[in-house]
């Protein structure tokens, strides 16, 4: 077989630019939804309460529904929560924060995976991307519940870096599932409590964030330790 067959049948090499400009979109187009959705407000969620409570008995699924929808557009997952405590009360409201939490999860992961997914591994290497998708296969669903701990993070836009980087879903809901138990909690229960601030529920809602932002900042230090172990190279011998 002559050289030039082998060469029109060898496959084309990755177009590096399209990949980078494909997931420059994507980032823009999530720097957009934050700043309409968390620094201008673009969302009364005032008014998405009262849109709720009008539904009656149906009122809880939709809160899931409207508040899943709206985490992944950046909307602060505590001012939901706040919210669902307000008309649900601490016990069905914490139910309903966390099933919202979940759905942003699985929403904002299925839209990372398809719009940055290929890309990413297509910029990162076949060697880097399977390396990651070892690390991910050992410690994904971990790696998701830890995230939830750490303060000072966006769920969503963790979310979306989990699902392109190749995230399974089923590790994406079970690991919101767990990681976000506590802070679900808090932030319902604030929002039960808020008009009686001297209330056991808000003390307690109070402590335990304490206690989940010190779990997370500990968790935090000892992932970056063993990260900055890994990349450090052994030291010859003499």
């Amino acid at each position: 077989m002559s050289d030039s067959v082998r060469s029109d049948d060898a496959p084309a090499p990755p177009d590096r630019r399209r990949h980078l400009l494909q997931l420059a979109v994507f980032l823009a187009f999530l720097a957009a939804l934050f700043y309409l959705f968390t620094i201008a407000r673009a969302v009364d969620v005032d008014d998405v309460r009262a849109t709720v409570a009008a539904t009656g008995p149906a009122a809880p699924l939709t809160y899931v529904v409207a508040s899943a929808l709206l985490g992944a557009l950046f909307v602060p997952g505590p001012i939901l929560a706040a919210g669902s405590g307000v008309l649900f009360g601490p016990v069905l409201g914490t139910v309903v924060t966390l099933a919202a939490t979940v759905g942003t999860a699985a929403v904002a992961g299925v839209v990372g995976r398809r719009a940055g997914r290929d890309s990413a591994r297509e910029l990162l290497g076949p060697a880097r991307a399977d390396r990651i998708d070892a690390l991910i296969d050992r410690g994904g669903l971990w790696a998701v519940v830890g995230q939830r701990f750490i303060p000072g993070i966006s769920d969503a836009l963790a979310s979306y870096a989990f699902g392109a980087f190749g995230v399974p879903l089923w590790q994406m809901v079970i690991g919101a599932l767990i990681g976000s138990l506590p802070r679900a909690f808090v932030y319902t229960a604030l929002g039960a409590s808020v008009g009686d601030p001297s209330s056991p529920l808000m003390f307690t809602a109070i402590a335990v964030w304490c206690v989940t932002a010190v779990i997370g900042a500990f968790a935090a230090r000892r992932g970056y330790r063993r990260w900055r172990a890994h990349r450090t190279p052994p030291e010859p011998l003499v």
